[in-house]
C-alpha cells in the first residue's frame, strides 16, 4: 500500500500551536487520499515551533500531488493554529513543498498549492484554475467570526486571547475620510482577518506604548503641571535626561545655529521638501539688498539663482488648515511659511529669508540680520511647520496609507501562487494592522493625535498635543493627495523633479545618495524575479491578475483621482519592474528614512515643536525669550511629544530587515539565488554607509539596509 510522508511545520510566534484536530487530504492528478487525522498517540502534536511528520496511506498511487487540503476542527474550544508549511514525500522519494504561512481559525480549511510560482496563463488544468479562482473569491468575501459562548477554565483562558469578538472581517475597500486613499473595511484591529493581524496586539497599542515611553523617559513627573510653560530653553533638558543618543544630543547643542537648521532639509526626518529655486515666487518678494550680507560669491541674488545655489521650501499646503481646538483653555496655531536657503562655498545649506505666511501682506520677511530672537522664532515656526508636514504627509500619507493601498489590492487580486504575491507579501507584513490600529487610537476623532491621554493629565483638562489634531490632519491629507502622483513615488523621479539630483551640487545629501543605492539594488532584485517568470512583454500583458492588481490600486485604492496618474495597466516588463520597485521601496526604505529618525531630530522640543501656543509674529522687534517660551509647547505637551517620538522610533521585536525572507514563499532555486545576490548588494551598501559615518557627530544611517525593516509595521 503506497505511503506518503507528510511533514507539518508550526509557527514559532506566541500561541501558534494548537490542541485542535488537524486533518489532511492529498489531492493528486489521478485521485485524492482519504481525509486523514494527523495524530500521534501519546504525543502532543502541533506545538509552537514544532515540525511533525506523519504517514498517510492510500490504496493507489495518487499521481502528481498538486493540492493539499488542511482542516482544523475544534477539540474543546477553538484554538487558532499557525501553519508555516507542509511537505509531502511521495512513494518514489520526491518531495513536494506547500508553503502556507497563515492562521487556521475556528473550523477552517485551507487548500494549499505547491510552492512553485505560476502565472495565471500558465495554469492548464481545470483543477488548479478552479483553486486559483476560489482563493481569490474567498479573499473578497465577508467573513464572520462569532464569539465563543463555551465556558472555559482559567487554565486554558490564555488560548482565548487569539479569538476575536463578534465582528466582520473583510478584504474590501473603505473610504475612511473623504478624499483619502482607500483603506481596509475594518474599524478595529480585532476585525481584521487573522492572517494580517499582529501576533500580539498589545505590542502595538499606541496608548499603552506612549504611556510606557513616558514612564521610561522619566517625564511623567512634569504631567501634574500640564499646562504650565517652561521657564527657559535649558528647562527642556529636564525631560531630556533619560534616553539620549549622538544625534539628539548634537541637535540639543546646536539647534540655534543656521547650519543645523539647513542641514535637516537634507538629512533630517523630512528630507523631501527642499527644491532648487529657479525663480522667486511673486508671493515671496525677497530682494538682493535683503540677503546680500548672507551671499558669499560676490554675485547678486538673481545670479546665485541662475548658478543653482538657491533652494526653497514652501509649506503652502498648510495654509488655512484649521489648528487643534480640542482644549478650550489653550489656543494653538499653525503657519504656512516659505524659506529661502543658500548653498555656501563650503556646501552648507543656510537659511537666508523666512516669510511665515503665503502672502507678503502682514507677513514680514525675517532675515539673519534681524534681532536674534526674531530670527530664532521665525526658524522655530518653520521647524514646527516641517513637523506637521512630515508626520501627516511624508510619513502617514506617502508611506503608511500608500502601502496599505498596495496591500489590499494584492490580497484582492493576487493568489498565493502568483510570483508577485510571493514577492510582495514580506513587504506588506503588518501594514494593514498598524494602519487600522492608528485609525482606531491615533488619528481618529478624540484619538491621541487630538488629545493627550487623561491618564497622563488626570487632574487637568485634556489638551491637544498636536497642532493639526482635531481634524487639521484630515484636511492636510486631503490637500496632499491632490499632488500625490505615481511618479512622485518613484524615488529617482522625486529627487529629479525637485532639482536636487546632482551630487556635485549637494555633496552632503546622504538621503539622496543612499536612497539611490537602495533603489537600484531593490530594482535589480525585482528585475531578477520578474524576468524569471515573465519571458516577454506579452506575458505581462496576458497576466490578467497583475493587470487587475494595478487597476484595483488606481480605480479603487486611489479612487481614479484625475491627478494621481497611477497606471491602470502595464504593458512591459520594464513597467512592471518599476511598479513593483515603488511598492517595495515605499514600504521599506522610504518609510525607514522618514520614521526611525524621529527621536533623533524631534526629541529636542524647540527643534520640532508639535504645536505653537502663540500666533506667528506679524512684525519684527517683538520677540524675546519669554515670547518664544510661551509659544513653544508647555510641559505636558512637551513630555507627551517626547514620549510619542521615542515610541514611534522603536523597531518591532523580531524585526525583519530588507532582504530577510525567513518565510519561504518562493521555493525555486533561481529566486533564492536572486535573494542571496540582493542580500550581498545590501551588505555592500551597509558597509559603505558605515565607513562614511565613522567619526561623524551627525551620522546618517536611516537608509542603511541593516536599519530598513521590510515593511511598514510601526
Amino acid at each position: 500500500m503506497p505511503s506518503y510522508t507528510v511533514t507539518v511545520s508550526t509557527g514559532s510566534q506566541w500561541f501558534a500551536g494548537t490542541d485542535d484536530y488537524i486533518y489532511i487530504t492529498l489531492v493528486g492528478t489521478e485521485r485524492c487520499s482519504e481525509r486523514t487525522l494527523l495524530d500521534k498517540a501519546l504525543y502532543n502534536d502541533f506545538e509552537r515551533g514544532a515540525v511533525d511528520s506523519y504517514d498517510v496511506r492510500v490504496g493507489e498511487d495518487l499521481g502528481d500531488i498538486v493540492l493539499v487540503k488542511i482542516e482544523k476542527k475544534k477539540y474543546w474550544v477553538h484554538d487558532d493554529w499557525y501553519c508555516r508549511y507542509i511537505t509531502v514525500k511521495t512513494p518514489s522519494g520526491d518531495y513536494v513543498e506547500f508553503p502556507c504561512f497563515r492562521w487556521l481559525v475556528d473550523d477552517k480549511e485551507v487548500v494549499l498549492r505547491g510552492g512553485k510560482a505560476h502565472l495565471p496563463q500558465d495554469d492548464k488544468t481545470s483543477q488548479v484554475k478552479q483553486h486559483r479562482q476560489k482563493e481569490l473569491d474567498t479573499r473578497r468575501k465577508i467573513y464572520r467570526k462569532v464569539q465563543s459562548t463555551h465556558a472555559v477554565s482559567y487554565l486554558c483562558s490564555w488560548r482565548l486571547r487569539m479569538l476575536t469578538n463578534n465582528s466582520t472581517v473583510v478584504y474590501r475597500w473603505k473610504e475612511w475620510q473623504p478624499g483619502f486613499p482607500m483603506s481596509i473595511d475594518a474599524n478595529r484591529h480585532s476585525e481584521l482577518p487573522r492572517d494580517i493581524q499582529f501576533d500580539s496586539e498589545k505590542g502595538v497599542d499606541f496608548v499603552l506604548n506612549y504611556s510606557k515611553a513616558i514612564e521610561n523617559l522619566f517625564v511623567n513627573q512634569f504631567m501634574h503641571m500640564f499646562q504650565s510653560s517652561w521657564n527657559d530653553f535649558s528647562d527642556f533638558e529636564k525631560i531630556f535626561v533619560r534616553i539620549k543618543n549622538t544625534i539628539s544630543e548634537y541637535v540639543m547643542e546646536h539647534w540655534r545655529e543656521d547650519f543645523m537648521f539647513g542641514y535637516q532639509f537634507l538629512n533630517g526626518c523630512n528630507p523631501v521638501v527642499i527644491r532648487k529655486c529657479t525663480k522667486l515666487p511673486d508671493k515671496f518678494p525677497v530682494t538682493h539688498e535683503m540677503v546680500s550680507v548672507s551671499l558669499e560669491r560676490d554675485l547678486t541674488l538673481e545670479q546665485e539663482i541662475r548658478a543653482g545655489n538657491i533652494y526653497i521650501v514652501d509649506y503652502e499646503v498648510l495654509d488655512d488648515i484649521t489648528p487643534n481646538r480640542t482644549d478650550p483653555c489653550t489656543l494653538q496655531y499653525l503657519a504656512a511659511p516659505i524659506c529661502l536657503l543658500y548653498k555656501t562655498a563650503k556646501n552648507k545649506i543656510m537659511p537666508i529669508a523666512i516669510q511665515l505666511g503665503q502672502t507678503c501682506e502682514d507677513n514680514p520677511i525675517f532675515l539673519p540680520t534681524d534681532g536674534q530672537y526674531d530670527w530664532m522664532l521665525a526658524k522655530i515656526w518653520v521647524r514646527s511647520a516641517d513637523f506637521q508636514y512630515h508626520q501627516t504627509i511624508t510619513h502617514l500619507l506617502r508611506t503608511h496609507l500608500m502601502t496599505e493601498v498596495f496591500a489590499i489590492a494584492m490580497y484582492r487580486q493576487l493568489p498565493a501562487v502568483h510570483p508577485v504575491y510571493k514577492l510582495l507579501i514580506p513587504h506588506i507584513r503588518f501594514t494593514i494592522a498598524i494602519n487600522t490600529k492608528a485609525r482606531e487610537q491615533l488619528i481618529c476623532e478624540c484619538g491621541i493625535f487630538d488629545k493627550v491621554s487623561r491618564g497622563c493629565a488626570e487632574d487637568e483638562d485634556q489638551g491637544g498635543a498636536n497642532a493639526t489634531g482635531g481634524g487639521g490632519h484630515v484636511q492636510l491629507v486631503q490637500r496632499a493627495v491632490k499632488t500625490l502622483t505615481f511618479r512622485s513615488l518613484c524615488f529617482p523621479d522625486g529627487i529629479k523633479v525637485r532639482g536636487v539630483d546632482k551630487k556635485e551640487e549637494l555633496p552632503t545629501y546622504f538621503y539622496r545618495d543612499d536612497g539611490y543605492l537602495v533603489w537600484e539594488a531593490t530594482m535589480g532584485f525585482v528585475s531578477d524575479v520578474v524576468n524569471i517568470y515573465y519571458k516577454s512583454d506579452e506575458a505581462v500583458q496576458g497576466d490578467e491578475e497583475i493587470q487587475a492588481f494595478v487597476k484595483d490600486v488606481c480605480s479603487f485604492g486611489m479612487q481614479d483621482f484625475d491627478h494621481c496618474e497611477f497606471p491602470k495597466s502595464l504593458k512591459t516588463r520594464t513597467e512592471l519592474i518599476e511598479y513593483l520597485t515603488v511598492v517595495v521601496f515605499t514600504a521599506s526604505a522610504q518609510h525607514a528614512a522618514v520614521n526611525f529618525g524621529q527621536y533623533d531630530w524631534c526629541s529636542w522640543i524647540p527643534n520640532a515643536p508639535s504645536t505653537m501656543r502663540k500666533p506667528p509674529p506679524k512684525e519684527k522687534g517683538l520677540a524675546d525669550v519669554n515670547l518664544i517660551i510661551e509659544s513653544l509647547p508647555d510641559r505636558g505637551r512637551s513630555s507627551w511629544h517626547l514620549g510619542a517620538v521615542w515610541a514611534l522610533s522603536q523597531y518591532q521585536e523580531n524585526e525583519l530587515y530588507l532582504g530577510m525572507y525567513p518565510d519561504e514563499h518562493f521555493i525555486e532555486k533561481p529566486v533564492k539565488e536572486a535573494m542571496e545576490k540582493f542580500r550581498k548588494q545590501l551588505a555592500v551598501i551597509t558597509s559603505s554607509i558605515k565607513r562614511r559615518n565613522e567619526g561623524k557627530r551627525l551620522p546618517y544611517y536611516n537608509m542603511s539596509p541593516d536599519k530598513i525593516p521590510n515593511s511598514v509595521a510601526v
